[in-house]
């Protein structure tokens, strides 16, 4: 399967139910044993982003994995919340466990990138949890706050774009982060963040999502460390991190941290990369797929 087949799981919030879009790519590699299943990868994005992301990634890993992506709720195909109060962490958490239930996986293997790396810490963290092994794509428990207030510089605003090119400029000047990409690679990168409407193109995502992230301040950012550090310490699976060297989301200081406690973290560090490595080079999928290969 050179395209990924769109697929929905119902998870119940505080609001009712809604569905949650995710993104599935079949397993291509040899064949197994009668009985046999094949691995399953599961990848979540960043807040602002969707599962297409993950598209040159998951092609990539087609050979030994069947790769989930999904739409975390209000992004992408997923549906909006009635009520912007249920964009959060933990019930983010609570609708993976359902989309984890839909996929009847024993074991799995996690790439969060950003915000989904954070949902898969919240994961990691649980007992009895089904993640192998985990990759944290550029975060940590500690999020550098003038990170937090550039990002809500400009997420939930209304924008409209005349043509996908000029939505593409647009999405280009908020990610200078990303780091260097051909025409090609960002082309396919901001085609799934854009929708038609009215002859007019608009960014996927609900623009409440930032309603909470609005609310955040320092002192509830230093809170919801502590909490996540203690989270943090309590995972115990094998766990990669990846950093932009130039990252102001994830700092040095962090990253050294967790290489130094809980699962002790192995570091990837990549030069000329901010926040957040696309893992569409091939040095960055060089390093997720060799950390998965092992063992």
């Amino acid at each position: 399967m050179l395209e990924p087949q769109l697929n929905f799981v119902q998870c119940l919030g505080a609001a009712g139910l809604h569905r949650m879009a995710f993104w599935e790519w079949a397993y291509r590699g040899p064949a197994l044993a009668e009985g046999q299943a094949p691995p399953v990868l599961v990848c979540v994005h960043g807040l602002s982003r969707q599962g297409r992301d993950f598209d040159t990634l998951a092609r990539a890993m087609q050979d030994r994995y069947r790769v989930i992506c999904p739409d975390v709720v209000g992004r992408g195909r997923s549906d909006w919340l009635a009520n912007p109060a249920g964009y959060q962490l933990p019930a983010y958490v609570a609708d993976m466990v359902s989309l984890l239930a839909r996929l009847n996986a024993p074991t799995l293997d996690w790439v969060g990138t950003s915000m989904g790396g954070l949902i898969g810490m919240g994961l990691a963290a649980l007992p009895k949890n089904p993640i192998r092994r985990l990759v944290l794509n550029d975060v940590g428990p500690t999020i550098a706050f003038e990170a937090l207030q550039r990002i809500g510089s400009y997420l939930g605003q209304p924008k409209r774009f005349a043509s996908e090119a000029e939505g593409a400029a647009y999405l280009a000047s908020i990610s200078a982060g990303f780091g260097p990409h051909s025409q090609a690679q960002w082309a396919a990168l901001s085609a799934p963040m854009l929708r038609e409407e009215g002859g007019q193109f608009k960014l996927h995502y609900d623009p409440a999502i930032a309603q909470p992230f609005a609310s955040f301040t320092k002192e509830l950012a230093e809170y919801g460390s502590a909490a996540m550090w203690k989270g943090y310490e309590a995972i115990t699976c094998p766990t990669l991190l990846l950093r932009g060297e130039d990252s102001d989301l994830l700092s040095a200081e962090t990253a050294q941290r967790m290489t130094a406690c809980g699962p002790r973290a192995r570091l990837q560090s990549f030069a000329g990369v901010g926040h957040a490595p696309t893992l569409v080079q091939p040095d960055q999928i060089a390093a997720v797929r060799s950390f998965l290969n092992e063992a």
